[in-house]
């Protein structure tokens, strides 16, 4: 058994793969100010520490094995009227972890990255060696922090692992996706089926896809999971390795919201607006990468499987 810190594990993908850590029989110890987590989103068995990322060091000891870093501003949006919010909780944060972890001794880290890395890319499937060039605040922020890992990993031996995912989805039992404000296109369709929105929002239908609208690439958050208990078993010692998560092919927004019918039964009322700016037409992610180095391949890659475990997280919420 080992002993996980796992910072934002109040939230979305922090919460799984917290309970992931306690499935696998591991102590785990989740820091999260509650600002934009829940506090049922922290699985039981685990214990819960109130507290800011820049304030790990007074949480933090010998005794961890690792840490498993989620605690981040998110949106996108925010990011560009915000955007100081962004380098202090992302990169500040980030700053204020490693020093604390360097303290401390524990030499191992796991980073959940983002696709925003990449900008608005011209082409792919996808590589960690595609352009970065991202497009607001917060991703250039999980940029700088990628940098600052890969100098920690160089000067100080840390052995790190910076995971980039592309589009989280679905549910795992009693961990799923609720937002506030809510901008995923999955979550924001079955507000629709719930009756909570009147239609779903089509930007676009001229892109150069099949059906005209943009494709992205989806990942079940069980899977995205597992990528970092295996992450964990390969980091090494001075080395700062990037994996892409992703799907490897993608599901446009049409094909999302006609599954969305589909499993729930309801009817999805949609408005067509323009192309937003900076929408690529396809964000798709090559996970050549993390099934080499990581040994981890999606088993859970149907859009019906996602939409079925978002649909059941989404209506228990509510019931």
């Amino acid at each position: 058994m080992s002993k996980y810190l796992v910072t934002g594990g109040a939230g979305y993908v922090g919460g799984v793969v917290a309970a992931h850590l306690l499935e696998a029989g591991h102590e785990v110890t989740v820091l999260d100010n509650l600002s934009t987590g829940f506090g049922e989103g922290v699985p039981a068995g685990a214990t819960l520490v109130n507290a800011r990322i820049q304030d790990a060091a007074e949480h933090l000891d010998a005794s961890y094995d690792a840490v498993l870093h989620f605690a981040a501003s998110s949106q996108v949006g925010e990011s560009v009227v915000n955007p100081g919010k962004y380098w202090d909780n992302n990169v500040g944060g980030t700053l204020a972890l490693l020093t604390a972890m360097r303290e401390a001794g524990v030499r191992r880290l796991i980073f959940s990255s983002t696709a925003a890395t990449y900008g608005e890319p011209a082409d792919g499937p996808l590589t960690e060696t595609s352009a970065t060039a991202p497009t607001n605040p917060y991703g250039a922020s999980k940029l700088a922090v990628d940098h600052m890992i890969a100098g920690e990993c160089a000067a100080h031996g840390l052995a790190a692992v910076s995971l980039r995912y592309f589009n989280v989805a679905g549910a795992y039992g009693e961990f799923g996706e609720r937002h506030d404000p809510e901008t995923h296109l999955i979550p924001l369709v079955l507000q629709v089926a719930l009756g909570e929105r009147e239609s779903i929002a089509v930007f676009g239908e001229d892109y150069p896809t099949p059906d005209g609208t943009c494709v992205r690439d989806y990942i079940h958050v069980a899977d995205l999971a597992e990528a970092h208990l295996s992450a964990l078993r390969v980091a090494a010692e001075g080395e700062h390795l990037i994996c892409n998560l992703g799907n490897g092919s993608g599901f446009s927004v049409r094909e999302v919201i006609e599954t969305v019918r589909k499993v729930t039964g309801r009817d999805i009322p949609e408005t067509v607006g323009p192309r937003r700016a900076g929408d690529p037409a396809v964000l798709v992610a090559s996970a050549r990468t993390a099934q080499e180095r990581l040994g981890w391949t999606p088993t859970r890659s149907d859009l019906t499987r996602i939409v079925t475990d978002a649909w059941n997280f989404a209506r228990a919420q509510r019931s």
